[in-house]
C-alpha cells in the first residue's frame, strides 16, 4: 500500500483513536462486499482501508508507523546509507565499507538489530503470505484454525473474535528463518470469510431479514429471531409493515479493538400463506369495502 494510511481513512495524522476507529467503521459499512457485491472498486478499498486500520488501530503499530520503523503495510523500513562516492561501495569509512558511526541504527531493521558488521552481519528472515477461508460464525466468534503449507507443513492460528473478510494476521516470527542469528519473518494470513445464508455483516452491525404471517403483521405478538450469539425473543407490535426494522442493541459483531459491540437490525418482510381459502378471501373483500386506505403509492 503505497497510500499514507491516514490518507486511506480519511483523518489527520494526529486522530484520536476513537476518530480513527469511527472513520473505519463509517468507511466500512459504505464498502463492504455485502453491500456492494457487484463494485471491484469498493472491493479493493475495503481491503486497503482494512488494512490500514489494522495498523493504526493498533497502539504500538500506529507508533511503529508514525516513526517510520513499519511501511503502510506493516513491513519493517529497509534503510541503506548512500555517500557521495557512490553505492553501495562508496561508504564513508569504517570497517568494510560500512560507516563506523550509526551501523546499528541505520541497518537495524535490515540486519536484525544487532549491530554486526562485515561478512558476518545477520539478516532477518522474510515475511511469507498465506490465506485463509474461514466461516461467516467463525469470523465473528473466533476460532482456532490451521493453515495448510505449500512444503506439507502446517501453521496453528487462532482467529480472533470479530475479524474481517480481507483483514490479514500477522504471526510472530512465523515466516522464513533468519540468516547468522537474525530474527525469523512473520507469517501473514489474508482472512477470506464465506457469506452466510441468512446473516449479512456491515461494520459491525448484522443484518437480517425475518418472515411473519399476515396475522402476526395486524395482530402483533412475539417470534424468536436467530441472532450469531443465540436465538432471542422479539416484540412485534400491532400493524407491522413489511420493511420495518427492529434494532437488537448489543447483538452485533465484537471485536478486540472496539469497546462496545455492534447491533443486529431485523428487517420484517410480511409472507402470505401459500393457499388463500375462501374464508379470508370474504373477510378481506368485506374488510376493503368499509376501510379503504392509502398505503402510500405514488
Amino acid at each position: 500500500m503505497s497510500d499514507d494510511l491516514y490518507t486511506v481513512l480519511g483523518v489527520a495524522k494526529g486522530a484520536q483513536d476513537d476518530e480513527i476507529r469511527r472513520a473505519y467503521r463509517k468507511l466500512a459499512k459504505e464498502l463492504h462486499p455485502d453491500v456492494r457485491p457487484d463494485d471491484p472498486a469498493a472491493s479493493d478499498r475495503f481491503k486497503r482501508i482494512t488494512a490500514a486500520y489494522d495498523i493504526l488501530g493498533d497502539a504500538i503499530k500506529r507508533r511503529r508507523y508514525d516513526d517510520g520503523e513499519i511501511d503502510g503495510q506493516g513491513e519493517p523500513v529497509r534503510t541503506y546509507a548512500r555517500s557521495g562516492a557512490g553505492w553501495p561501495n562508496g561508504f564513508n569509512g569504517g570497517v568494510n565499507g560500512f560507516r563506523d558511526t550509526g551501523v546499528s541504527d541505520i541497518f537495524s531493521d535490515l540486519f536484525g538489530g544487532r549491530g554486526a558488521r562485515g561478512p558476518g552481519l545477520s539478516m532477518r528472515g522474510q515475511d511469507v503470505r498465506y490465506t485463509l477461508e474461514v466461516d461467516f460464525l467463525e469470523a465473528v466468534g473466533g476460532a482456532k484454525k490451521r493453515v495448510s503449507l505449500p512444503d506439507g507443513g502446517t501453521l496453528d492460528l487462532t482467529v480472533p473474535e470479530g475479524v474481517a473478510d480481507g483483514q490479514v494476521l500477522r504471526l510472530k516470527g512465523k515466516g522464513t528463518p533468519g540468516l547468522r542469528g537474525g530474527e525469523n519473518g512473520d507469517a501473514l494470513v489474508e482472512i477470506h470469510v464465506r457469506p452466510h445464508a441468512k446473516f449479512k455483516r456491515i461494520g459491525n452491525d448484522i443484518l437480517l431479514e425475518v418472515p411473519i404471517t399476515i396475522d402476526e403483521a395486524v395482530l402483533g405478538g412475539k417470534i424468536e429471531v436467530a441472532t450469531i450469539s443465540g436465538r432471542v425473543s422479539l416484540q412485534i407490535p400491532k400493524g407491522t409493515s413489511s420493511g420495518r426494522i427492529f434494532r437488537l442493541k448489543g447483538k452485533g459483531v465484537r471485536t478486540t479493538t472496539d469497546v462496545t459491540p455492534g447491533d443486529q437490525l431485523v428487517t420484517i418482510r410480511i409472507v402470505m400463506p401459500e393457499n388463500v381459502d375462501e374464508s379470508l378471501s370474504y373477510f378481506m373483500a368485506e374488510w376493503r369495502q368499509r376501510n379503504r386506505y392509502d398505503p402510500g403509492r405514488d
